[in-house]
């Protein structure tokens, strides 16, 4: 996962996208620094979107779904190429399922016992969601507790000004859903938000003298 993370840790939540968009959306988002795009499995066509994606962009991207429910989804997932496997909730199922496929897993937790339940089934990182519910002193406190190499994504709510205080408490980067893509938004309005949030990421990092 450190390897996706490290050049830009931001995930793009892309709910609603439909396949003949994907290409170009995925393409703005590329040019922008993502290198992890999502296509929540409750969009239209989600497995075809994904197909489009992997083709357009190729192997240098993690691609894959979000608002994966139900082992059986995993396997549509990989067969349309994603190797990414998002998740709301922390079952273990889904996960072991996602991880006996050789995909990434990051499940969705809101408390600790989540967390480590996640962990034990073999979850790559941990998306707090919704982080609206939470706060950057919850997070802190979690971060005495897990384990220092994991990855810790907050999504919901965030925007590129609200970043700091999460960095501050041990994020190690965001999902970014509507804040950045929304359904009938245009591809030049998607690439500008994307710039944004890029900037905002580096921005904190040059801020607290670390490389970007």
């Amino acid at each position: 996962m450190k390897a996706w993370l490290d050049p830009l840790p931001l995930v793009a939540i892309l709910r609603g996208l439909t396949p003949g968009e994907s290409a170009d959306i995925g393409r703005v988002l590329a040019e922008a620094g993502f290198r992890m795009l999502e296509v929540p499995l409750n969009s239209p066509q989600p497995f075809d979107s994904i197909r489009c994606m992997v083709d357009t962009l190729g192997d240098d991207y993690l691609i894959g779904a979000g608002t994966v429910l139900d082992p059986s989804q995993v396997k549509q997932v990989a067969d349309a190429g994603g190797r990414l496997i998002v998740m709301p909730h922390a079952d273990v199922t889904v996960i072991r399922a996602a991880k006996q496929a050789g995909l990434i897993c990051v499940p969705g937790v809101a408390t600790p016992t989540e967390a480590f339940a996640a962990l034990a089934a073999g979850a790559d990182a941990l998306k707090l969601f919704p982080a609206e519910q939470s706060s950057p002193a919850v997070l802190k406190a979690w971060r005495a507790v897990l384990p220092k190499d994991l990855a810790v994504l907050p999504v919901g709510g965030i925007a590129p000004d609200t970043m700091g205080p999460w960095l501050a408490a041990g994020a190690n980067g965001f999902g970014i859903g509507s804040a950045l893509y929304a359904p009938g938004r245009a591809a030049g309005d998607v690439a500008a938000r994307a710039r944004a949030f890029a900037d905002a990421w580096r921005g904190h990092h040059v801020s607290q003298g670390t490389p970007a």
